[in-house]
């Protein structure tokens, strides 16, 4: 039995872990929280720091893992390709891991290679002269942390006047203390999704968002298909095979958003080079697409054969993130009657005596709401009527 080691074990990665065992593989975690709900599942587990990749090694060394990755977190990306690169194993090279954490030398390399339609942009950190720079960009333009992510730390400015706090904002938000200042484009959110295997780009989706108004800039569901017309999803594919090839990934999943405007131009705002998170990968790529992503992955990890043929079988999928109204959990809604009651799946990490917080990033959503149906409307329908229903009947203190 080979063993794969998953570098993360929160909610997002427990599909993985799932989707491992059901295929017939052991499954070692590591987490640097005790209480990682994925410890559950695994047939082993430590609680490491992911972040500590030599930590990392030393464990995957031990127990002779056969695979190694992470999914739905940037801050394993990182841990894993190391552990690739010192114990021979298939993952994503050590140095396109590195590059890919960082969202200036992304938005620079694509800039270079004209991958996309953005225009150049401007990296920050402590020592930077900021009143020099206040005076040198072309304003609204979007500030973030060049390390993080789900929206933590952005924010969009849009005279000179609120650029010092914005940047200090993202800063704060960065493991390395540096931010991005890249132009504000006005224009509609969309996500793509592929996969990188000997070889090939394989682009599986491009997927419509639902975002949070400004200044926060957060996911609030996805949907395939995306609503684009045929020729602007074909721009967005060729967009994302260039960025891949840019920044060199040569291995696994690539995760992508994207703002096209009206006129029809394409920018890459964000890439991850992991699975998405948001039930991308266990639920909406499946759903939409036919493809058994975490399957695959899995599989072309441990060095096993893939098979990335759409089947058949796709539908119309719409999500909801439960960005559910703040306050202290004091009784839980009855999810199985909702799910029943609107033909819905629910995922929620929320129980009695949590706090749920104002919804200002991934990170503050309590699950999701799956929807499919025959028609786009319909869908929608059913993910927005359940996604109510779940706020009205989690009763707060």
């Amino acid at each position: 039995m080979k063993k794969l080691l998953m570098i993360g074990a929160g909610f997002l990665q427990t599909f993985v872990i799932k989707r491992a065992k059901q295929l017939g593989y052991a499954v070692y975690a590591l987490d640097g929280n005790p209480n990682a709900v994925g410890f559950e599942f695994c047939d082993r587990h430590e609680c490491i720091d992911i972040v500590n990749k030599q930590a990392c090694l030393e464990y995957a060394r031990e127990n002779m893992v056969d695979g190694v990755m992470t999914a739905a977190t940037d801050f394993g990306v990182i841990t894993a390709s190391y552990i690739a690169r010192e114990l021979g194993l298939k993952g994503i090279n050590y140095g396109a891991a590195c590059l890919v954490k960082n969202k200036y030398e992304i938005k620079k390399r694509l800039f270079e290679s004209r991958a996309d339609d953005t225009d150049r942009s401007y990296e920050v950190d402590p020592d930077t002269d900021l009143r020099d720079l206040a005076d040198k960009i072309k304003y609204p333009v979007m500030v973030k942390p060049c390390d993080s992510s789900g929206s933590r730390g952005a924010g969009k400015v849009c005279v000179p006047e609120e650029l010092d706090e914005a940047c200090r904002f993202a800063m704060d938000n960065s493991l390395t203390h540096r931010a991005v200042v890249e132009t504000f484009i006005n224009g509609r959110e969309y996500g793509a999704e592929s996969f990188v295997i000997d070889g090939k780009v394989h682009v599986m989706a491009v997927m419509k968002k639902w975002m949070t108004e400004p200044p926060y800039y957060a996911e609030l569901g996805h949907a395939i298909p995306s609503g684009l017309p045929a020729d602007t999803e074909k721009k967005i594919k060729t967009a994302v095979e260039d960025a891949v090839i840019a920044l060199g990934i040569d291995f696994g999943s690539v995760n992508m958003d994207l703002l096209v405007t009206e006129a029809g131009s394409v920018h890459i705002v964000d890439i991850g080079a992991r699975m998405g998170g948001n039930l991308i990968g266990s639920h909406i790529i499946p759903l939409g697409t036919g493809i058994d992503y975490i399957g695959n992955l899995i599989r072309a990890t441990l060095g096993d054969p893939t098979d990335m043929t759409p089947s058949a079988d796709r539908q119309i999928v719409v999500t909801r993130i439960l960005a559910l109204s703040p306050g202290i959990v004091a009784a839980m809604p009855d999810m199985k009657a909702i799910e029943k009651r609107y033909g819905v799946e629910v995922c929620h990490h929320y129980a009695v005596g949590d706090e749920i917080c104002e919804y200002h990033t991934n990170l503050d959503g309590c699950g999701y709401v799956v929807a499919t149906a025959q028609t786009f409307d319909e869908a929608v329908r059913k993910a927005d009527s359940a996604l109510k229903a779940i706020d009205q009947e989690t009763r707060r203190c």
